[in-house]
């Protein structure tokens, strides 16, 4: 168990502590959620690891209410359930800053290698559209110039990534596109004819990934 400064005593089932002791979880410890408020008030200090702990006494509350009205919620869906509460900010130790090559570590084992370099770099490569604004370097993707890829991502942040910042611009509904993510997480992982190392194909149509 374990003593929260809100909810004091929340006894821990064994999965739970085993989450909260890995040193992935640990590290949320490192993340702020209150940013500079504690120079302020040195007492005003928040993480993302008090943050999930709260959120999953609130599931456990939540849970515990719904069975009393008579929703039967069995116990492997309250410890899904649990376990979805308590990681949901999970990817903030790793992402805040580098989506990019997050994405692209999840994506390398299936798509080809072109595709894994346009998404790892896109995020130097999409400052040009925006960076002036915020006092960054629009032209940091310059530093890329030469490479085999470099006019993919290019290509991929002109026509895609920066242009879906359009409140008008044409989407279609997930279910759209499920298939094809599936389709790709179903393939044999760094399979040869799959990663292609060094191929550059068009990104649009049969050779898009």
């Amino acid at each position: 168990m374990l003593r929260d400064s809100l909810y004091d005593i929340v006894p821990l089932a064994d999965a739970e502590l085993r989450v909260i002791n890995s040193q992935a979880f640990l590290r949320l410890e490192r993340i702020q959620q209150l940013g500079f408020v504690s120079r302020i008030w040195p007492g005003a200090r928040h993480t993302r690891f008090e943050h999930s702990l709260g959120v999953m006494c609130l599931m456990q509350q939540a849970l515990e209410r719904l069975n009393e009205r008579g929703a039967g919620i069995d116990d492997e869906s309250a410890r899904v359930a649990i376990a979805a509460a308590l990681l949901h900010d999970i990817g903030d130790i790793y992402a805040p800053y580098n989506h990019d090559e997050y994405a692209a570590t999840i994506l390398r084992p299936f798509v080809r290698e072109q595709c894994t370099w346009v998404v790892q770099t896109h995020g130097d490569f999409q400052m040009l559209y925006y960076a002036q604004h915020v006092g960054g370097n629009p032209n940091k993707r310059d530093a890329f110039k030469g490479h085999p890829y470099f006019d993919d991502c290019a290509e991929f942040c002109e026509k895609w990534d920066q242009s879906s910042f359009d409140p008008d611009y044409e989407t279609k509904p997930l279910e759209f596109f499920a298939p094809m993510v599936r389709e790709v997480f179903a393939r044999k992982a760094y399979a040869p004819d799959v990663v292609k190392k060094g191929v550059r194909l068009p990104l649009t149509g049969k050779a898009r990934s």
